[in-house]
């Protein structure tokens, strides 16, 4: 089958759904309005709150959300053929995760910029908020160690990506200078600056390998993990302005543009896809992971459709930062069609190679022998982009990378460029999913700054030096300490799972806050993504519990590792269904007994009185 077709529905489907479904919640479910200042206003401490340029955080925005979701979830999915999980994208982006986005961001900005959980405390209660507090950390962890293992895996043994993704903070910090405090506003003159910088980066950095500077460059594993960990440390105390919100800027021109050149290229090279629409994996017993289609495809991938983490974005940096409140709709709702695009495009990359050098490239090598299944292009290809071996290469970034070289040596006038593609496209992967760490650790930091608050007062505030130290460094240590210890075998299902759970809390707090807005003719629109979106999610956890941790514990060298993954699964699996029940509860006493929650407590409103704002109780 021709891969444009796949290309040209989901971006008309996002499209269409940016114009009138999108519309439809800013106008009728949230009514998105100017007449109040946001908190970028109101709280500004040009710190974390900062009015924004909606371009600049739109690009702030994507870069954060976009993480290793969009790119590794389709690749991986890819064993049970094109069609689920193009279905799954195009469904999910439009009618769960982009309500998802919005509705959230427009609730963290009525409320001050307030994280997912402090919303939840109020909107359902407060044992809502204290178990969502306590689930949404240990979501976020396991988040950040999916997404930096991800980077690992793409960045090891690569001097060139690893001077070309270093090169990004000082021209980030420069940029920020420029815009913020040298020309303060010239947002054409930095961004300008910005991109000739990444550019420049990107071209030298293609040379770093044959230069005195390539061995320093070529970090191991272990290395990149501690490196990552000092980037995420220093990005999330230093201010938004400085480093984060030009640095994420910036890598969104790289990100979308090369995502355009990759459509662009889709529409000259038209590639077959090479996968069959559904494989006999379907049922199960996949070589990559065993799971079946049902619900492993929907925890498999999870930021093209819907994403938890997201939430931890619209109610953590984005609404501290946003101008004015209906550029939510641009911002929220639209960043997320844009990532089932590029969710599309990395299924498209994947699907495009032979399905023997696909799964050589993803599966251990034994494994991949028990298949039957010989290689096609895989000597021709290793040679090509200049690896010493691609076979069992697991993790999906190498093939990805594979897929995306293919397509752009498959346009006139580039053919011959294969290795010059094929590392611009690890390079790529890297910038694109790092960029949802710093954004994913400063969000994580304000959590556990929330919660340290109710014990200690000055520990809440974001501009408390000590606070801001110690509680950026716990959140580092924790998520680093899964990728020094984990494997993809074992990261991925609880990051996939983790972050679905968290999706079905925030859509949960959304339908309740909808509800308690008296709106409750609308609640479909967050309700019916919920119950999916919950179903799913708790089956996939309660499967990889007793089919893929509890196994664990009977291996040696993986007993610890078993259990911890067991007793934190278990843990959000509780917090999860908790947050649910309360959610119920609130929305019955609104709907049956009229009583409303404003500022976090229970109010019996009479006739004629209105109830409050969404997102505003």
């Amino acid at each position: 089958m021709n891969a444009l077709y796949l290309v040209v529905v989901i971006m008309l489907a996002a499209a269409l759904a940016y114009r009138y479904y999108s519309a439809f919640i800013a106008a009728k479910v949230l009514a998105l309005s100017d007449s109040k200042p946001t908190p970028a206003h109101t709280l500004k401490d040009g710190q974390n709150y900062d009015p924004t340029n909606k371009w600049v955080l739109f690009g702030h925005h994507f870069a954060a959300i976009s993480g290793a979701g969009p790119l590794i979830g389709p690749v991986l999915a890819a064993q049970f053929g094109y069609a689920p999980g193009f279905l799954w994208i195009l469904l999910g982006s439009v009618l769960a995760g982009g309500v998802h986005d919005l509705m959230i961001l427009a609730a963290s900005i009525r409320r001050n910029g307030k994280s997912l959980a402090e919303i939840a405390r109020n909107e359902v209660s407060p044992l809502a908020g204290t178990v969502g507090s306590i689930a949404i950390l240990i979501i976020i962890i396991l988040a950040l160690a999916g997404l930096g293992f991800a980077v690992v895996k793409a960045l090891a043994e690569s001097s060139w990506g690893v001077f070309t993704i270093g090169m990004t903070i000082p021209v980030a910090m420069f940029v920020g200078l420029w815009m913020y405090k040298f020309r303060k506003g010239r947002i054409v003159e930095g961004s300008i600056i910005g991109v000739i910088g990444v550019f420049a980066a990107l071209i030298i950095g293609g040379w770093i390998p044959h230069t005195v500077l390539g061995p320093y460059l070529t970090l191991s594993p272990k290395s990149l993990i501690i490196a990552i960990a000092v980037y995420g440390f220093v990005a999330s105390v230093l201010p938004v302005w400085l480093l984060l919100c030009p640095r994420d800027y910036l890598s969104s021109y790289l990100k979308i543009g090369t995502i355009a050149a990759l459509i662009i290229g889709v529409f000259v090279v038209h590639p077959t896809l090479k996968m069959p629409a559904f494989t006999p994996y379907i049922h199960g017993g996949g070589p990559i992971f065993s799971g079946k289609l049902f619900p492993f495809l929907f925890i498999t991938i999870a930021c093209g459709a819907i994403s938890g983490f997201h939430s931890l974005v619209a109610s953590g940096t984005t609404p501290k930062m946003i101008n004015k409140e209906t550029e939510a709709r641009f911002i929220g709702y639209g960043a997320m069609v844009m990532e089932a695009v590029v969710s599309v495009i990395a299924l498209v990359a994947a699907c495009s190679l032979e399905q023997g050098d696909y799964y050589a490239i993803n599966c251990r090598p034994e494994v991949f022998a028990a298949l039957g299944i010989p290689p096609v292009h895989l000597d021709v290809l290793t040679k090509e982009v200049g690896e010493a071996n691609l076979a069992g290469r697991t993790g999906g970034a190498v093939s990805l990378a594979v897929g995306f070289a293919q397509i752009f040596s498959g346009i006139p006038g580039l053919t011959g460029l294969m290795s010059y593609w094929y590392h611009f496209a690890i390079m790529f992967e890297a910038l694109f999913i790092l960029t949802t760490v710093d954004a994913g650790t400063r969000v994580a930091r304000f959590l556990v700054q929330e919660f340290g608050g109710r014990v200690w007062k000055p520990f809440n505030r974001t501009d408390w030096w000590p606070g801001a130290l110690i509680s950026t460094g716990l959140v580092v240590f924790a998520w680093a300490y899964f990728i020094w210890y984990g494997t993809i075998d074992t990261i991925w299902p609880m990051f996939g799972t983790a972050n679905q759970l968290l999706a079905a809390v925030a859509l949960a707090v959304a339908t309740t806050a909808l509800i308690n807005a008296g709106k409750a003719r609308y609640v479909w629109v967050p309700l019916l993504p919920m119950l999916f979106v919950s179903v799913t999610t708790l089956y996939a956890g309660w499967r990889n519990i007793f089919d893929k941790f509890l196994p664990m514990t009977k291996i040696e060298g993986k007993v610890t590792v078993g259990a911890v993954n067991v007793i934190l699964m278990a843990i959000i699996m509780g917090c999860v269904v908790i947050v649910l029940v309360e959610a119920g509860r609130r929305c019955y006493r609104t709907l049956v007994k009229k009583q409303y929650t404003i500022f976090g407590k229970p109010v019996n409103v009479s006739a004629g009185e209105l109830p409050p704002r969404f997102g505003e109780a």
